[in-house]
């Protein structure tokens, strides 16, 4: 991998190859002869290695049957050594993926922090011996943490990195990189937060794994790991709204009117699911519709009524299906083609303006929290949904409970695309249909029987 480009020499890079529309490799050297000694190009050969095996996907019912009721040293250990052996041939494909970029854009100081963030975690993964013991697994796990710790400002630096190229490759070559990225990221944090979620109840001084007579108090054997076996969707579409209001409360103004939200269908659903996943797409949905519906109506008092916002909940023999109405107007025409794009669109600029001032982003739903101006309102759900959280057994080191800066009215444009990518990852799907003038209907179906297994990418690893 080259050295990252200062900010100024990439840019006058990247203004050189745009006059001569080229992009290639060869083009980029030859118009930086000055840069060629001080390349750093890693050797290959072990990277080839890990290339050359296909990862072993996974889906949710096997992760609730692994970490069941007989979790034991011996799971634990099988676990530990399954994770220790994925993760760096998963993270290798994605190197090997950037590597194939041209020059120009793994230069780019963004991608090139992504690169070098990723070569790393795999030079050091690598190199962890087998893990026989219990005492093995916790100093693996401690190497896991600081990797997701570290990890955090991925997204950032890929959306800035590929909104800065975008003149310079394909846009849709570039959003089929980037949805592999985060594909293969969401299915890394998965199994290492998985097993490090294990660990901690193993670890438990109230885990009795041959005995149901025994539990910690307040104790839920409904949640395995990172799996909650009775994900309640009403609840979650409840949560998920009344956060999104009192964002958009902050962002707009105590006094200002937000829609209410509606639910209605199957409202005593209930399946199992990643809750991190969930509430990131839902939370998604909900804030582009309150957010959309309040700057159509443009309230002129606290005591407008605003439309609402309709969540009809399907419960299907395969699938959850979520729909999501408003009356915020619609997509605007500008927009609309590039809607699920991570590098087009007609705010391009402002969102790499935006997305400077995100530091690190977990994607889940509470970075749609702002840090700067919590208003009592905010902290106040902020705590319910901390209780509700550790009430389904999340970790503090998950991502569920990272935070960013992010204000609830900073646009970052990748909230749709992010869903999806989601949505899909566990063989569901997010779909939009917009009208113009009137509103917008968002469907997103989930696989409810958990017995798909992760789709890593769209043509395979």
């Amino acid at each position: 991998m080259p050295n990252p480009l200062p900010s100024v020499q990439w840019r006058a890079l990247q203004t050189t190859l745009r006059r001569g529309n080229s992009t290639q490799q060869p083009a980029a050297i030859a118009l930086t002869p000055n840069l060629a000694p001080n390349l750093r190009w890693r050797s290959s050969s072990v990277l080839d290695s890990y290339v050359d095996k296909p990862a072993r996907p996974i889906s949710l019912r096997q992760l609730i049957f692994f970490g069941g009721r007989n979790l034991d040293e011996v799971r634990i250990l099988n676990s530990a050594n399954y994770v220790r052996s994925e993760l760096p041939i998963r993270i290798a494909h994605r190197i090997r993926d950037m590597q194939k970029l041209p020059y120009v854009v793994v230069t780019n100081p963004h991608m090139s922090h992504v690169y070098d963030l990723y070569y790393k975690a795999f030079d050091t993964l690598r190199k962890v011996p087998e893990i026989k013991t219990i005492e093995d697994n916790d100093r693996f796990c401690s190497i896991v943490k600081n990797m997701l710790r570290e990890h955090l400002t991925i997204i950032p630096n890929l959306a800035m990195g590929v909104l800065e190229c975008k003149d310079l490759v394909p846009a849709a070559e570039i959003d089929r990189f980037m949805n592999k990225l985060l594909r293969s990221r969401i299915s890394r944090r998965v199994i290492a937060e998985q097993h490090i979620a294990l660990t901690d109840t193993f670890n438990s001084p109230f885990h009795f794994p041959a005995s149901s007579a025994f539990q910690q108090p307040n104790s839920h054997p409904d949640f395995v790991g990172e799996v909650f076996l009775r994900c309640n969707a009403k609840e979650v579409v409840e949560r998920c709204g009344k956060l999104a209001q009192n964002l958009a409360r902050d962002a707009f103004g105590p006094d200002s009117p937000v829609p209410e939200i509606e639910i209605e269908g199957h409202t005593d659903t209930i399946f199992p699911y990643i809750l991190s996943h969930l509430e990131y797409m839902i939370g998604e949905l909900l804030r582009n519709s309150i957010q959309a519906t309040i700057e159509k109506h443009h309230p002129a008092s606290p005591t407008t009524k605003l439309p609402l916002i309709k969540v009809l909940i399907c419960h299907a023999p395969q699938h959850i299906i979520f729909r999501v109405s408003d009356q915020g107007g619609g997509i605007p025409p500008d927009e609309l083609p590039h809607l699920w794009s991570f590098s087009k669109g007609a705010r391009s600029q402002a969102r790499l303006e935006n997305f400077a001032r995100v530091p690190t982003m977990a994607a889940t739903m509470q970075e749609l929290l702002n840090s700067h101006t919590h208003t009592s309102s905010i902290v106040g759900h902020q705590n319910s949904i901390n209780m509700t959280a550790r009430k389904v057994g999340s970790r503090e080191e998950s991502s569920l409970s990272s935070l960013t800066s992010r204000p609830p009215n900073l646009r970052l444009g990748i909230g749709l695309p992010m869903s999806r990518v989601y949505a899909e990852y566990w063989a569901g799907s997010l779909e939009l249909h917009s009208l113009e003038g009137y509103g917008t209907d968002v469907f997103l179906q989930i696989s409810k029987l958990g017995n798909k297994s992760e789709q890593l990418t769209l043509d395979g690893l």
